[in-house]
């Protein structure tokens, strides 16, 4: 006995997306021609050939409209923190997070180019950008406070600071670095008109911000709070012998520390 064929669902992420960039190109034309303030909402879901709820299925304002992968991109560097593998420094995976972003604009350089322009002009798209930049800040920030390295020490010495004040001041400052240092280089790749290799330019930024920022977090904190290693001394005295017995999965930087901390004490 045959068994219908049920027909292939469609691709409603894609649909979606494809519908908003399409939105999107249509309000930065209008926007080009007639000017932002000029243009309005009728006109942008006109140009794109739909209907005005339509519009607002997508975007809830004009200003939104040029912002159309935002959302998405969001979640895909969601996903690059979700999926990180477990010794990778919490700090290199915000780093490769981010990168989603720039993937965003470096796949339409002409599109990103006027993009960029427009939001120079107009305050209101520039307030928009600034927005949708804080929703990143705060992704990755949630997730360096879930990667602080306990044992690294950053309480020593912090008089005036209040107790339980360093780890969300290092996620923050951390996580703005990172944000930051990806933005001055973007900027500067469109105000150059999208030409060059802009990925290797963010590399090198990068690099800025692991020396700053690297050494405070760990890959996995479950494991950061237990010992990652012992140290055993043997021998008589003057001849003692240390012998570090650590965990397969302790990362190296955690178990030189025990190294070091046993031979200062001797």
């Amino acid at each position: 006995m045959s068994q219908s064929v049920k027909p292939a669902r469609p691709n409603l992420p894609n649909q979606r997306l494809k519908m908003r960039r399409e939105l999107a190109a249509a309000a930065m034309e209008l926007f080009a021609t007639k000017g932002y303030e000029e243009t309005t909402v009728d006109e942008i879901a006109a140009a794109a050939g739909v209907a005005r709820r339509t519009f607002f299925r997508h975007f809830r304002s004009k200003e939104e409209a040029i912002f159309p992968d935002h959302d998405d991109t969001l979640e895909r560097a969601r996903a690059v923190l979700d999926a990180a593998p477990a010794h990778e420094n919490p700090l290199d995976t915000v780093c490769r997070g981010i990168k989603e972003v720039l993937k965003m604009y470096a796949a339409s350089p002409a599109v990103s180019v006027e993009r960029y322009r427009l939001t120079r002009e107009v305050p209101t798209l520039r307030e928009r950008e600034i927005a949708s930049v804080a929703r990143y800040e705060r992704l990755f920030t949630r997730y360096l406070l879930g990667h602080f390295d306990e044992s690294a020490g950053h309480r020593d010495g912090d008089e005036g600071l209040d107790e339980g004040l360093d780890e969300p001041l290092l996620a923050e400052v951390a996580a703005s670095a990172v944000v930051t240092a990806h933005n001055h280089v973007l900027r500067r790749w469109l105000r150059a008109g999208g030409r060059g290799d802009v990925e290797v330019q963010l590399d090198r930024a990068f690099a800025v911000v692991r020396r700053t920022f690297g050494t405070g977090f760990v890959a996995d904190r479950a494991a950061a709070g237990r010992e990652p290693s012992a140290v055993v001394r043997a021998g008589n005295a003057g001849n003692a012998v240390l012998v570090a017995v650590a965990r397969t999965d302790a990362p190296l930087e955690q178990v030189m520390r025990t190294i070091e901390q046993a031979l200062r004490q001797d």
